[in-house]
């Protein structure tokens, strides 16, 4: 019996495979695997590449655009069963990791070794570190350590001839021609498999000071947060903004009020910590004392302890809530310069109401990294697409892009040129050809 056969598993195909949080179906795929090691996944590659099989790669399944979900009659490789952490060097802070852990187990095998794995999103706890790195995923703390890319140190993929190109170096700096990760993070798994990954730790945050600040004007948000940067330097962590009915309905959902403004038009999250021991209450209060003075804003609240903090991120991360009670719901990803965010935001507002009246539209985002998220609904098929048309055709011009850390997937692969020029497309386009020219890994996904 060959690995392939070996690994097929029960001759039926459970409904979790077929879709992600996008709730998009496609179709049933043929087989699918739970490969356990990086030569098991080029094992079943390698069939499918004889075969002229296509393969559909997926991780936790927390995506909102689709990259996940299956065609009919694919082989899905799904690597839930490649969750091992492998080493943890405690001297430099450099971890190894199967592509399939998950990013909460990851979070806390460093912090039980004094250190801190940097990226955080909402779906911490059923998201896997290889998908975060084949979309590039952002989160919370982009502002200060970047996307999932500045994270990750090497790979390990399986290319589409089933062939394992490993590349796990533990170097920051490694001048030495093409490096594979800068390749195949944010590929989408169209490029390769991503199944092993070195990852850069830090120092924990210490001295954790979190604050709440309400507005009833958005171009206040980003004059804040550019003092913020300029007076905390690297120690602001995080910049979450929130729009008034997106707070009343988080409030009603979680049973959790907002600290101040609760009839405010806008809301921000602010985190900042130091890694050195320096309290960073003080001088946060200070930057928000001014903005009160100057009227810049209308009202904050700086937590006093870790219950008041914990209760400021459940708003912020009522989301899942939220996407349960106006399903169906459309879920955007955008991202754009702060000059043009708040007549972006107005002008697509309006539009929103004016086409669909009897949905919610609610706005939030790091706007630190210059993301936005848009959740519209309940709305139906028609609606979905609207949503679609609204946002991206409003982006257009602005120099944003369609997606900041969900991918393209399935779902956004028609607004790729209000992202990419013909010239990057092209060069996305001679990148598949060249290491995929059967196009059989992830098919579908970014472009046709």
């Amino acid at each position: 019996m060959n690995t392939v056969d070996r690994l097929t598993g029960d001759a039926g195909i459970e409904d979790r495979f077929l879709s992600d949080w996008s709730g998009l179906q496609v179709g049933r795929p043929a087989r699918v695997f739970r490969p356990t090691s990086t030569e098991e996944v080029a094992a079943i590659v390698r069939q499918c590449h004889q075969e002229k099989r296509r393969i559909t790669v997926q991780g936790g399944l927390t995506g909102v655009a689709g990259g996940a979900v299956p065609s009919e009659g694919d082989v899905v490789i799904n690597l839930e069963r490649m969750n091992r952490i492998e080493d943890i060097d405690t001297l430099e802070g450099i971890m190894q990791v199967q592509a399939g852990a998950v990013l909460q187990e990851v979070q806390e095998a460093a912090l039980a070794q004094g250190w801190m794995f940097a990226i955080d999103l909402g779906a911490r706890g059923s998201c896997q570190i290889g998908g975060n790195a084949a979309t590039n995923a952002g989160g919370i703390r982009v502002v200060r350590y970047g996307p999932m890319r500045d994270s990750v140190l090497g790979v390990e993929a399986v290319l589409a001839d089933g062939s394992i190109v490993s590349s796990l170096t533990r170097l920051v700096k490694n001048s030495t021609g093409i490096d594979p990760r800068h390749l195949l993070i944010g590929s989408e798994g169209t490029l390769g498999i991503i199944t092993r990954l070195t990852l850069r730790l830090h120092p924990p945050l210490q001295d954790m000071a979190v604050a709440w600040v309400s507005t009833d004007h958005f171009d206040a948000l980003p004059r804040l947060l550019h003092t913020l940067k300029r007076r905390l330097g690297e120690a602001l962590c995080a910049y979450e903004f929130m729009s008034g009915p997106y707070i009343k309905l988080a409030s009603r959902l979680t049973g959790q009020q907002p600290p101040v403004g609760a009839d405010a038009a806008w809301h921000v999250l602010i985190e900042a910590a130091s890694i050195a021991g320096h309290s960073m209450q003080e001088p946060l209060q200070d930057i928000l004392a001014a903005a009160l003075d100057s009227e810049e804003i209308q009202d904050s609240a700086v937590a006093a302890n870790l219950a008041h903090q914990t209760s400021f991120w459940r708003l912020r991360e009522a989301i899942p809530e939220i996407l349960t009670h106006l399903k169906p719901a459309a879920t955007l990803d955008l991202g754009l310069p702060w000059k043009e965010t708040g007549a972006y935001i107005q002008e697509v507002e309006r539009e929103l109401q004016r086409r669909l009246p009897n949905a919610e539209h609610l706005f939030l985002g790091h706007l630190g990294d210059n993301n936005i998220h848009i959740i519209s609904g309940p709305v139906d098929e028609d609606g979905l697409h609207a949503v679609d048309e609204i946002a991206y055709a409003a982006l257009r011009g602005k120099g944003g892009t369609i997606s900041a850390e969900h991918g393209v997937g399935r779902l956004k692969k028609d607004y790729l040129s209000v992202s990419r020029n013909p010239g990057e497309v092209m060069f996305m386009r001679r990148l598949k050809e060249a290491l995929d020219p059967a196009g059989i890994l992830n098919s579908g996904r970014i472009f046709d």
